[in-house]
């Protein structure tokens, strides 16, 4: 086991969980921080003076909120914790996984419960500062290449993560056969998922036809394929098996976590592919188990192309899966993106990772109402952010599993 592997010896407990409307621009970074923080810690019960440690993710809070360093301790200050020690992580699109694996490290460790929160405030009036703030997810030089590699023309968005993006699908499509109506298709079921969920960004339900004759952000991507801006925050409570009561352990856990960055040496999807295998070999677990899946969608295209090259479906499977209508909530198959995804729910980027296990939490307690997945025991996240010369820059993967 390497040092990014996070096999539990026992099981940590989410013991409540938190979640802001997404669909919302007018909340400082402080109200959502401290929204969320309260409603996990009033769901799991926890007195916060007797949190071990706090995570805070968050990546674009020195851009775009003038405050480029302590941001969980600025923004929590309100939040009744006390002297609790907080620990900040920035990771790009990928903060909430890395804080979530830092706060699976610390429950195990200390024994007390962890709170872990992401909060992104990405809606300031100021698109050029945004787009610059995501892009700080690439190396600085290769940042400056991929501007002089998308022509305006190709890449009308401005955004070189698009373009990207649209590179990759452009692979996907020529390698493994996806079809453009099926990138489409998964744009539609995002929407369609995300408007049962009362905390996603997009309320709007839309057709086929709608997502092919949007305006277009690069290449064959459009807009309604794709994430967008998002003001949001989420938070869990974790605490270690050993440190749980009897009622605690109706808890949802995390059983299997496993943690990957690269380093420009493997392509992106391999990186994927290299992580799963990784926790499919440290937990037992496999690709079948699962009933469903929050995977990192910045576009819906990226969706099937994840779904492959995690292993949850076989090379060219997805796309024709998802324009069944298998991958949707009530399909024959694994469900995934209840929540919408980054495409629907939205992509805050220091809090996806989190509000993506908010999600399969929220169902795994049979709380999810419209949306809720049909018999759902165990579900898996996957967040990735950063991309280091075609490589990812972080993979974060949790399994998580329904109480006994």
């Amino acid at each position: 086991m390497t040092a990014g592997d996070n096999r539990p010896a026992e099981p940590v407990a989410i013991l409540g969980s938190g979640m802001t409307d997404m669909s919302r621009r007018d909340l400082s970074p402080e109200a959502m921080a401290d929204q969320v923080v309260r409603e996990a810690l009033g769901d799991s019960g926890v007195d916060p003076l007797k949190l071990g440690l706090v995570v805070a993710s968050n990546a674009m809070g020195g851009r775009l909120c003038d405050q480029g360093c302590i941001r969980g301790q600025s923004w929590l200050r309100k939040a009744g914790l006390a002297s609790t020690p907080v620990v900040n992580v920035d990771n790009s699109c990928a903060g909430g996984a890395s804080a979530l694996h830092v706060g699976i490290l610390a429950a195990r460790a200390t024994g007390a419960p962890v709170l872990v929160l992401g909060v992104e405030k990405m809606w300031t009036g100021d698109r050029a500062a945004t787009l610059a703030g995501i892009e700080d997810g690439l190396p600085a030089d290769y940042r400056a290449d991929m501007h002089a590699r998308f022509e305006p023309e190709h890449n009308p968005g401005g955004s070189i993560l698009m373009g990207l993006n649209d590179s990759w699908a452009r692979r996907c499509m020529a390698e493994r056969g996806t079809t453009l109506e099926q990138i489409a298709a998964a744009a539609v079921k995002a929407r369609r998922h995300a408007a049962q969920n009362p905390l996603a960004q997009i309320q709007r339900e839309v057709t086929l036809d709608e997502v092919l004759d949007a305006p277009q952000v690069s290449g064959v991507l459009t807009r309604l394929m794709c994430s967008s801006f998002t003001d949001g925050a989420a938070a869990v409570v974790l605490a270690a098996g050993s440190a749980t009561s009897p009622a605690d352990r109706r808890a949802p856990r995390i059983i299997a976590a496993v943690a990957r960055s690269g380093n420009g040496e493997i392509d992106y999807h391999d990186r994927l592919a290299e992580t799963a295998a990784a926790l499919w070999e440290s937990s037992g677990l496999g690709p079948d188990d699962f009933d469903m899946a929050e995977v990192h969608d910045a576009t819906s295209a990226e969706e099937i192309y994840a779904l492959e090259s995690l292993g949850l479906f076989g090379l060219g499977e997805a796309g024709p899966a998802t324009a069944a209508g298998d991958t949707a909530i009530g399909g024959r198959g694994l469900t995934v993106n209840p929540s919408g995804g980054l495409v629907g729910r939205g992509h805050p980027l220091g809090a996806t990772g989190i509000a993506q296990v908010v999600e399969l939490v929220t169902h795994l307690r049979d709380r999810a109402g419209a949306r809720q997945v049909p018999g759902a025991r165990l579900g898996l996240a996957v967040n990735t952010g950063g991309v280091i010369e075609g490589d990812a820059g972080y993979v974060g993967m949790v399994a998580v599993a329904a109480g006994s």
